[in-house]
């Protein structure tokens, strides 16, 4: 019995000796470097698995080419680390797609080139320091040699069924001219004259041997990347619901071959408020709608209840003055 207590007594000194060995050994740890610990268990930034093939248009992309994957992965990386970037262009794609793509199939142009307008613009109506506008990134010119009305009060630019077409209307011409829809994207970035004459000096119309500016040097590859991600949103790390997903409202049309001297009088005279008809009419660019040759224009009306959030508040108007 006296041995058994001295093996208990003796395995207590020890546990207690161990135990103060772990306690002064885990001090010996700055505050930094537990800090820098836990970062590490954390936190992790993954290289991208290089996908065993890649194609845009139905081309086969070369990236068994070393210097080809270090253009493409470097697109890859940016996208998929820019996280709210891409995850917008995956909610906005959802409510502006379903217009895209039944233009460009009904105009023979490949599907992928939905991802053209991705990068161009991340699906909104900007406008960039050349004066390029909207959706496809259209300039002045461009717009009127395709039949579009640009103006101080109407930008076709910014309709998205039109421009769409115009796109449609210009990658085909391009495609005639360089013959593979590679280049076609190249030029839509560069200008067909601008690809025609790289191409006659480097004797190739590959673009993936041309050695261009550094802006058009990126673009297909930029496109190749948000198609690549965009169609497999997991295997990058993009996780969301379908009702996380924008979507477009219920509109009804209204065609008007007349002038609208206040547009937002006819918002009101249609139910809606100033802002909501211009927000899906965004062509209409100032107060009114001058018509002098009695064109026909279409205007969207959006008929979802839940877009006007609340009445206008009352307003004393004695009380102002």
């Amino acid at each position: 019995m006296k041995n058994k207590h001295i093996y208990f007594l003796g395995f207590s000194v020890f546990i207690l000796a161990a135990s103060q060995l772990f306690i002064y050994s885990a001090d010996l740890k700055t505050e930094d470097e537990l800090h820098q610990q836990h970062f590490n268990m954390k936190y992790g930034i993954f290289a991208i698995v290089q996908p065993e093939e890649l194609s845009f248009a139905g081309e086969e992309i070369p990236i068994y080419s070393s210097e080809i994957w270090e253009r493409i992965d470097k697109e890859l990386l940016k996208n998929t680390y820019w996280q709210s970037n891409t995850m917008l262009y995956f909610k906005k794609a959802n409510k502006y797609f379903p217009i895209i793509e039944p233009i460009l199939e009904k105009y023979n142009i490949p599907d992928d080139f939905k991802y053209l307008a991705v990068i161009e613009s991340g699906l909104d109506n900007v406008r960039s320091p050349a004066g390029a506008s909207g959706f496809w990134q259209i300039l002045k010119g461009t717009a009127r040699e395709h039949g579009l009305e640009v103006n101080a009060s109407i930008d076709e630019r910014y309709n998205l069924e039109k421009s769409t077409i115009v796109a449609c209307e210009y990658l085909q011409d391009a495609y005639d001219k360089f013959g593979n829809w590679t280049m076609a994207a190249a030029s839509y970035n560069m200008g067909k004259n601008g690809a025609r004459r790289k191409i006659e000096k480097q004797g190739s119309n590959n673009y993936y041997n041309l050695f261009l500016n550094s802006e058009t040097a990126r673009y297909v590859f930029r496109i190749i990347a948000v198609k690549e991600i965009m169609e497999n949103p997991r295997k990058y790390g993009f996780m969301f619901r379908d009702k996380d997903m924008y979507t477009m409202p219920n509109y009804t049309t209204v065609e008007v071959d007349s002038t609208i001297v206040d547009l937002a009088d006819f918002a009101k005279k249609n139910g809606i408020n100033y802002k909501l008809l211009k927000q899906f009419n965004p062509w209409l660019r100032s107060t009114s709608l001058p018509d002098k040759s009695r064109r026909k224009y279409i205007l969207k009306i959006p008929t979802d209840t839940d877009l006007m959030v609340f009445e206008d508040f009352a307003v004393d108007t004695d009380s102002v003055r």
